[in-house]
């Protein structure tokens, strides 16, 4: 099983952008609470979050492309490969989502995208979000205007749960990570 010691070391090993590295982290946060509402491994699940972008950096017209065997030969199980294929379903791979993780990955991608920037308008950052909040800007198409709400909506879909439970969960998630994902606010 993929451990996330295992996910940083890899993950870091083709990423060097800070901003993906921020990614990483955000969907490796909401990773982490969803396997605790599913009742998973949450230490499994944040490995996955943390490595899902792996090829993304060198290869963006290309993502996921250069994922499966590289991440294979390197003794990842394909059961976790296949969840971080997933991710790309409809995008740029054909690997649909039938796990509840695989299903978890497919809508945070996106979804921890409109949260992190609802946090960084926020003088109080992740600290007390509330989805209200959040659901507000979610609405507004203009705001966070690159992270695909239709792919979130169709995400919340496949996993049987309403968008605003989703979303509480995730900011939960990302709100016990805040310090490292740099999303406590500012000073006053």
């Amino acid at each position: 099983m993929l451990t996330l010691e295992r996910a940083k070391e890899l993950n870091d090993s083709m990423v060097s952008e800070e901003h993906l590295r921020l990614h990483a982290l955000n969907v490796m946060s909401a990773m982490e609470a969803m396997a605790e509402h599913f009742g998973e491994d949450k230490e499994h699940w944040m490995a996955v979050g943390y490595l899902h972008d792996y090829d993304y950096e060198k290869y963006p017209e290309e993502h996921l492309q250069h994922t499966e065997q590289p991440l294979l030969d390197a003794g990842v199980d394909p059961e976790d490969v296949r969840a971080i294929l997933s991710h790309g379903y409809g995008i740029c791979t054909d690997v649909e989502p039938q796990t509840d993780m695989e299903k978890s990955l497919f809508t945070v991608d996106e979804l921890t995208g409109i949260i992190q920037a609802y946090a960084l308008l926020r003088p109080e950052g992740m600290n007390g979000m509330q989805v209200k909040g959040f659901m507000k800007r979610f609405k507004d198409k203009r705001f966070a205007a690159k992270c695909d709400r239709e792919l979130i909506k169709k995400g919340c879909e496949m996993l049987g749960m309403e968008l605003r439970d989703v979303a509480e969960i995730c900011i939960r998630g990302m709100e016990s990570h805040a310090e490292e994902l740099g999303l406590t606010g500012k000073e006053e």
